[in-house]
């Protein structure tokens, strides 16, 4: 059986990660900050597969050999672990040391170990398509990278800690003979298994309950969690695969999101919402999923996704 190792393994993503894992007979093992927190480790313990094959490791991504342990013995990292925050009263210390300082100790740790084959690391569309001029009808794809730069002039500071995270990764990576892979999501909604709320998913049930806009365009780039983690694991077992991997199912106004959660739950009263809202339902630019669908990804409908999450977040 493959020992593989997922980082930051109680967030959204890496949780759906986990419990994939599992169910394809791997034994995983999972980092997390603290062992003794229930709310970080009870999910994962209690996943088919997690007694016979699961193990819990502490690690913190500030602490350079932290993961050397928990990538002992280990076929494929998966490095999900990083902070995702809008508001900071230091971004560096919040949010640019853990992803990309993090990120590095990640890949130091990885390096020492023989028997590695891979490194997946979720990097996201914030290191793709920001600071940068996106003209009308263009595809945005793989070729595409943040201006780092721009962002932090604007103070985008996540934006910039993605970008700067898997700058420093790909470099780090070919310098030191590493076979490193990225996978960049979009705005990442479905169904929860960790039992706190992530930003992701609060934002897309305040948006549910309220109507309030998550972006300001009230343009929505949507993927399915479960397709992420799917993508991360056929990045791995696809030998072919190389470099990065936009994860966007559809790019989509909330008008078609609004239209879609009132056919499906009628009761939450969205029918005058999207009736009285100006927006088009067309979108300026598309985003490329050829790349993604060469690996095997097969995007879940998004009506799928959205009844998925409405009934894991609001029911």
């Amino acid at each position: 059986m493959k020992v593989v190792c997922v980082t930051g393994a109680s967030g959204f993503i890496a949780s759906w990660l986990v419990k994939l894992l599992l169910a394809r007979g791997y034994t995983v093992h999972a980092t997390v900050r603290s062992l003794d927190d229930p709310k970080k480790t009870g999910h994962l313990q209690a996943l088919d597969g997690a007694k016979e094959r699961l193990s819990l490791f502490k690690a913190d991504l500030i602490e350079e050999g932290s993961f050397d342990c928990a990538f002992n013995g280990c076929v494929c990292v998966f490095h999900t672990a990083s902070p995702v925050m809008f508001t900071v009263d230091d971004p560096h210390a919040q949010l640019i040391d853990p992803a990309v300082k993090g990120t590095l100790n990640v890949l130091k740790s990885a390096a020492k170990v023989p028997t590695l084959k891979r490194v997946v690391l979720t990097s996201s569309m914030s290191a793709v398509m920001f600071g940068v001029d996106i003209p009308q009808s263009s595809v945005v794809d793989e070729t595409w990278f943040s201006n780092p730069l721009v962002c932090e002039q604007k103070k985008m500071w996540y934006f910039v800690s993605k970008t700067l995270a898997e700058e420093a990764a790909v470099k780090y990576s070919k310098e030191n003979g590493l076979d490193l892979v990225a996978i960049n999501p979009g705005f990442v909604i479905g169904p929860i298994l960790q039992p706190t709320l992530n930003l992701t998913s609060e934002g897309f049930m305040n948006f549910v309950k309220t109507g309030k806009e998550v972006f300001r365009d009230g343009i929505y780039r949507l993927v399915d969690v479960r397709d992420v983690a799917n993508a991360h694991i056929l990045a791995f077992e696809n030998p072919e695969a190389k470099g990065r991997y936009l994860m966007v199912g559809n790019m989509v106004r909330s008008s078609v999101i609004m239209k879609i959660i009132e056919k499906l739950s009628p009761s939450l009263g969205f029918s005058q919402k999207y009736k009285e809202t100006n927006c088009p339902d067309s979108v300026p630019f598309s985003i490329s999923r050829a790349r993604a669908e060469s690996l095997g990804v097969e995007f879940t409908p998004l009506e799928v996704t959205i009844k998925d999450t409405v009934e894991s977040l609001i029911y």
